[in-house]
């Protein structure tokens, strides 16, 4: 940037040209980069080397619905993840980012040395219809999670995921009052305060004091700066 700075007379105009035909390709591409990343799947979907199986129920639920796409292990609507295919993948644990499937309606694990999976792993997988794991291991949430479970082979497939919270008082009466229960995932549920209500327990009626939060939060954050800065400048003197 030095030999731009001194430039002068007759010389300007060509470098400071091509200065800006430089920066506005820059911009270009920045723009390029931000519209591509917000739209680039999950790191869930390369994992795996290699495309969708075309043996898997996820090329099968992709194929039927022509809006969707491939992509490496994924079977995407935009960036959202509908079908996510890591079988035969030698994995014996679930790949990092796989939270990020939870999204998907269809999901094959199959011909894997997976061990026990946590119920929390498939936590916020609401929309999720179809899994299909190895033999060994168990359906998410248990046999009571799903309308159907079907062996074929070394697999197991759960259909029709339900929802927890119908037709149990057992999990009504795990929620405090004031509160709704609602599905967080096969087997899995979380308590949402009802309208109007918040804080512990939903005990407290009326709504989240926001403004008072945040500026009680800015005048701590204001003063703790100005301490740490008083603090430091002492320091500075007595140096």
């Amino acid at each position: 940037m030095g030999h731009v700075g001194c430039a002068v007379g007759p010389a300007m105009g060509p470098v400071f040209g091509g200065g800006a035909r430089l920066w506005a390709l820059l911009l270009l591409l920045a723009a390029w980069g931000e519209r591509g990343g917000a739209t680039r799947p999950s790191s869930v979907c390369g994992c795996c080397p290699g495309p969708v199986r075309t043996s898997s129920r996820v090329a099968e639920y992709c194929a039927s619905r022509p809006a969707l796409q491939l992509w490496g292990r994924c079977c995407l609507s935009g960036a959202a993840i509908q079908g996510l295919d890591l079988g035969n993948c030698s994995l014996p644990l679930l790949c990092p980012g796989f939270q990020d499937a939870r999204t998907a309606v269809v999901i094959d694990l199959t011909e894997n040395p997976l061990q026990n999976i946590p119920n929390t792993s498939f936590r916020g997988f609401t929309r999720l219809q179809s899994v299909s794991l190895p033999f060994a291991l168990e359906c998410p949430g248990g046999d009571l999670a799903w309308d159907h479970i079907t062996t074929h082979g070394d697999n197991r497939t759960c259909w029709g995921q339900r929802n927890p919270c119908n037709g149990s008082a057992e999990l009504a009466w795990l929620c405090p009052e004031n509160s709704l229960c609602t599905p967080d995932g096969p087997g899995l549920f979380q308590c949402l305060c009802s309208r109007n209500y918040h804080g512990y327990k939903c005990l407290r009626k009326g709504t989240f004091p926001m403004l008072l939060f945040y500026g009680i939060l800015g005048a701590v954050t204001a003063t703790l700066s100005l301490l740490a800065w008083a603090s430091q400048r002492r320091k500075a003197k007595a140096s």
